[in-house]
């Protein structure tokens, strides 16, 4: 069985303020990317990784990857379920996995229990993401006035990895692409749930955070170092 990890590193972060993109930003001795690619091809059940970049980022791409035996990157698109389209189509083929995982590349600290689990459950699924359980009381308001409270039994917190069988996936996000009907999918598995496809979840960690501001970079240090 060969398990491919599709690792998205297109996005410009934004909220991460001046200098290179988050995924770009060195976190101790090497840059985010370097560790989470590193986590990938380093996992025993992973087969390669290949990694999604902008068009503007293939100098800062080389420098961050130096050495690390990975596929040819591939560029994204305008939005994030475009830019997963694409590496996904360039995984198709002959060569093509029977399983994909897909990982934002700034979340650096994804366990090996998280990344077994996920492609575990694609034993019984054709679709499975790691999660938490959200444990805060979340509340509903209009207008800055509370309107109610949900009931958070039921809520949890999307992370990545999220696992798929290959062909499910692939023609998933073709389908989707194709429409304009749907709203707006934030993560792979709301491109499976838009078309009915059953997500399964497993635990995830929270250590596999992900970096969107100077603060969590600031996190990331700290965790890095053991200091949290």
């Amino acid at each position: 069985m060969r398990v491919t990890a599709l690792i998205v590193c297109a996005g410009r972060g934004t909220r991460m303020g001046p200098g290179a993109p988050k995924q770009y930003r060195m976190l101790g001795a090497m840059a985010v990317l370097r560790h989470t690619a590193i986590a990938f091809l380093t996992h025993p059940e992973i087969s390669d990784v290949a990694v999604v970049i902008h068009a503007e980022d293939r100098a800062l791409y080389e420098e961050a990857t130096r050495g690390l035996k990975l596929r040819p990157p591939v560029v994204g698109g305008a939005t994030r379920d475009a830019s997963v389209r694409l590496g996904l189509e360039a995984l198709s083929g002959e060569d093509a996995p029977d399983r994909v995982l897909i990982h934002d590349g700034v979340r650096p600290f994804v366990t090996a229990e998280t990344v077994s689990a996920t492609i575990a459950a694609l034993d019984r699924a054709a679709a499975a993401i790691a999660a938490m359980p959200v444990f805060d009381t979340i509340k509903q308001a209009a207008d800055g006035v509370i309107t109610g409270t949900i009931d958070r039994s039921v809520l949890w917190r999307a992370q990545t990895p999220q696992g798929f069988l290959f062909p499910v996936i692939l023609d998933a996000h073709r389908r989707v692409a194709a429409r304009s009907d749907l709203p707006p999918v934030t993560d792979d598995a709301s491109v499976a749930e838009a078309l009915g496809i059953p997500v399964a979840i497993v635990l995830g960690s929270e250590d596999a955070f992900k970096i969107t501001t100077e603060a969590d970079l600031r996190r990331a240090e700290r965790h890095l170092r053991g200091d949290e």
